[in-house]
């Protein structure tokens, strides 16, 4: 193989290894799809689903960061393909820690019974938090695709939307009543809503890493998990 087909190779086996790493966001979406399912209707046996099927998150995570540090040791990346492939792994801890949070969630469930005390408005906040995490989730995919910058720094805003639903979500929680079970129930749910609210911090931590690939330079985004001051 000639040195142009050797490096025509090695680039397309950096773009397959892309698509895999963002094709694991997807996983990670209809995870947490089937999470919010779970949550509306306490489904203990989808949210066991959720939970064996995380292994196909840290399979893809355990496949890829492998063949990407395969790549780092054979083909002496340039300075442009180091910065890519240093994203990327840090794009499947990423969708890795996402997957974590929906089996944090799926495993609170059962906690909660078969027909918990549950409050409509709670729930409907958590489902909220879910709908607007997978728009995160798909936006952050998105930007790295693209290279686009402005995309990514706005995970931000779209973040700060989950965290206010994440503070109405306790705020409830501190007026759910004396009932003991109401209140058990209530702090079930406080766990639920924190998983997801860091899935929404590890989606701007995939936006900080598109503005890494195009800039060349790593500055944290000011969010929920990178407080400024």
């Amino acid at each position: 193989m000639t040195v142009a087909e050797t490096r025509t190779q090695y680039q397309e086996d950096l773009d397959t290894l892309e698509a895999s790493a963002l094709g694991g966001l997807e996983l990670v979406s209809a995870a947490l799809q089937r999470t919010m399912e779970a949550i509306e209707h306490q489904d203990v046996e989808l949210a066991q689903l959720v939970i064996a099927d995380d292994d196909r998150i840290d399979g893809r995570y355990l496949e890829v960061h492998q063949a990407l540090i395969t790549l780092l040791a054979t083909q002496s990346p340039v300075a442009t393909d180091l910065r890519l492939i240093s994203a990327l792994l840090h794009v499947l801890k990423n969708v890795e820690r996402m997957g974590d949070q929906c089996v944090n969630v799926c495993k609170v469930i059962p906690l909660s019974g078969n027909e918990p005390p549950a409050d409509e408005e709670m729930v409907r906040l958590i489902l909220a938090m879910g709908g607007q995490t997978k728009t995160l989730i798909s936006q952050s995919k998105r930007a790295f695709e693209d290279r686009d910058v402005e995309l990514a720094r706005d995970l931000v805003r779209q973040d700060d939307v989950v965290d206010n639903l994440n503070r109405e979500c306790f705020g409830l929680a501190l007026e759910i009543g004396d009932d003991p079970d109401r209140r058990e129930w209530a702090m079930t749910m406080l766990l639920a809503a924190r998983a997801i609210e860091r899935i929404g911090d590890n989606a701007v931590d995939i936006g900080e890493q598109v503005a890494f690939v195009v800039t060349g330079l790593f500055r944290e985004f000011e969010d929920a998990s990178h407080p400024s001051g």
